[in-house]
């Protein structure tokens, strides 16, 4: 029987279809205003799962996104989810200068806060591209935790914390007031995989995914989940000249995530991420 303080902890990577690492390498940056916007759509049916199971969770938006869609970040903030930022344009923490990353966390953190009229605590790196030294930088911009770290074998993109002591917990205090919350693993044959959400939710058959979050419940006592908007829609464009390995994993299985994350749902219950914060959030309205 699942321990009645277990934590199940849901968040949204808010990104649109053409601004994943995945195409990064065919559709540009300085494309991307010419591009369908096809993300209002895909949070309407996430919304629409989680009204049903009245489900609150962490929204980790892009500044790009939040400049040309206000209304939707209001909105998701005016319905009681969590609002956090995922940097502004999707760029890896390791393809900047830490100059360019504070500019980068600070400005999206402020365009965050000006639309919703609260506090914006949180962050997310680009394709987990977490560094040690963009911790203390989080920090002194007044983010109070990250949620980045992916403890698994291997991943040609994913960053890593070196310089902090980050053991095995789901949540590990880095610095004073700063904590991380680790996406989810699964341990086998003395190896972590990712049991985290993204394409590996897709690829997974549901029943043993299901069976994973049990088994990572039971050893850790907390699971964080997260998902991207795009993955909600099969109908998206697709894109020519990828690479295997990437369009695998940006297309894989797209009809089955609105049923398999509605399932989910009905099997666990999901909170925000904030619900394991050590300290209390300020979500007192800010001055503009």
């Amino acid at each position: 029987m699942t321990n009645i303080s277990a934590k199940y902890l849901l968040s949204i990577d808010v990104e649109d279809w053409f601004q994943t690492e995945n195409l990064h390498h065919v559709i540009t940056y300085e494309s991307w205003s010419s591009q369908q916007l096809r993300i209002e759509k895909n949070i309407d049916i996430i919304l629409d799962i989680l009204d049903k199971k009245s489900v609150t969770a962490t929204f980790f938006i892009l500044g790009w996104i939040a400049e040309r869609l206000p209304g939707m970040v209001r909105r998701l903030s005016e319905l009681g989810h969590e609002i956090a930022s995922h940097g502004y344009r999707h760029q890896l923490i390791y393809s900047m200068t830490p100059e360019e990353f504070r500019r980068d966390v600070k400005k999206t953190k402020s365009k965050l806060e000006y639309i919703i009229g609260k506090k914006v605590y949180g962050y997310r790196a680009p394709s987990f591209s977490i560094t040690d030294w963009s911790i203390e930088i989080l920090a002194e911009e007044g983010y109070i935790y990250d949620s980045s770290v992916f403890p698994i074998l291997i991943h040609n993109r994913y960053g890593k914390l070196e310089k902090y002591i980050v053991d095995e917990s789901p949540i590990n205090v880095l610095l004073p007031n700063f904590t991380e919350i680790k996406l989810s693993s699964m341990s086998f044959l003395g190896a972590d995989y990712p049991w985290a959400g993204g394409g590996y939710f897709r690829m997974i058959p549901y029943p043993l995914f299901k069976r994973g979050i049990k088994k990572i419940i039971e050893r850790k006592n907390i699971y964080c989940f997260y998902i991207h908007p795009w993955e909600f829609d099969p109908d998206q464009p697709m894109v020519d000249n990828l690479k295997s390995l990437y369009k695998i994993r940006h297309y894989l299985n797209l009809k089955k995530t609105a049923k398999r994350f509605e399932a989910m749902l009905n099997d666990f219950k999901f909170e925000p991420l904030r619900s394991v914060l050590p300290v209390a959030m300020d979500t007192k309205n800010v001055v503009p």
